[in-house]
């Protein structure tokens, strides 16, 4: 019995990892469920409009499900079906847009990059000193946890 319990408290965790893609440092590290939200949020830097791109949790998996865009922009889904919703256009398809292992990102200062996690705002920018990231799943043991 007490080896069962020692495992349960032993068990892997999701955790949501910011990391400089050169270095490897951890700038972030949040847990996180399979169904959890994670969104990028930034202004454009063209169109110099809000960009929102959503991702669901899937195992070590980055689904992205949605984005919200303000105006048509370099990199922004141009040929699909969107939906308006108060100005802004939302490109939901039944089907993900795109499954990812990692996410590269370079925060920008004027993009102002900004990290949505289940509803709580991270500020990408300040968190990495506008340094490129890298955004990953992982799993840890409570040790891996607590070291």
């Amino acid at each position: 019995m007490l080896g069962a319990g020692l495992v349960g408290t032993l068990s892997a965790e999701s955790v949501l990892v910011v990391e400089d893609i050169e270095t490897g440092e951890q700038y972030h590290s949040e847990p996180v469920e399979n169904g959890s939200t994670v969104a990028l949020e930034y202004t454009h830097s063209v169109e110099k409009s809000r960009v929102y791109d959503a991702y669901r949790v899937d195992g070590e998996t980055l689904v992205n499900t949605r984005m919200e865009f303000e105006s048509y922009g370099w990199g922004l889904p141009a040929r699909v079906n969107v939906t308006t919703v108060n100005g802004t256009f939302v490109y939901a398809p039944d089907e993900p847009i795109a499954e990812l292992e990692s996410l590269s990102v370079s925060p920008g200062r004027i993009a102002d990059h900004t990290l949505i996690i289940d509803g709580t705002r991270h500020d990408l920018v300040a968190l990495t000193d506008a340094r490129d990231v890298r955004i990953h799943i992982e799993h840890r043991s409570l040790i891996e946890r607590i070291l």
